[in-house]
């Protein structure tokens, strides 16, 4: 796909697949924060929650792999967790300078009730599509994803695509 040009040789954000899916993140955390109300968790929160439901005790740098958020960002929403009592952090038994992360009672309640919130946001943001597209439409973006996921580890996105070749008669 092109990004399509306008007549005086402008950008056009509506072409750009970059643009189209920060909006649709921006479309899903207005879904998510409408189903989850305003003392729920927010998205990154309901990520970080979710992501340490399957790895319990993980280090902060393996959550930061896990979930894609910059290791800043994750640092400083950890911190404003523990206070929350949404998690509990202490060193590792491995290497003293990184923390071990895990959810709280607290935080395994408020993860249940967010799961729900999230649920009902992402039927929303699916139910735009036509049903028999949004399977597929999950799985593109998968595929996205999983480049992201290799660029983060090698510096490079390997093309998850595999070249067709037409033969000629």
């Amino acid at each position: 796909m092109k990004v399509q040009r306008r007549p005086n040789g402008g950008f056009d954000l509506a072409q750009a697949p970059s643009h189209l899916i920060r909006r649709c993140q921006q479309y899903y955390a207005d879904l998510y924060a409408m189903e989850a109300g305003a003392r729920e968790l927010t998205p990154q929160q309901f990520t970080v929650l979710a992501a340490l439901d399957h790895n319990e005790g993980v280090s902060q740098t393996a959550l930061v792999e896990i979930t894609g958020i910059d290791r800043s960002t994750l640092a400083e929403m950890a911190r404003r967790m523990v206070d929350k009592q949404l998690l509990s952090r202490e060193r590792t038994e491995e290497d003293q300078r990184a923390n071990a992360v895990a959810i709280t009672a607290s935080g395994r309640k408020a993860l249940r009730s967010a799961r729900l919130a999230a649920e009902r946001a992402e039927r929303a943001l699916l139910e735009i599509l036509p049903a028999s597209d949004r399977a597929k439409f999950v799985k593109l973006l998968g595929q996205i994803a999983a480049a992201a996921e290799e660029y983060a580890l090698n510096g490079h996105a390997k093309p998850q695509r595999k070249a067709l070749r037409r033969r000629r008669n």
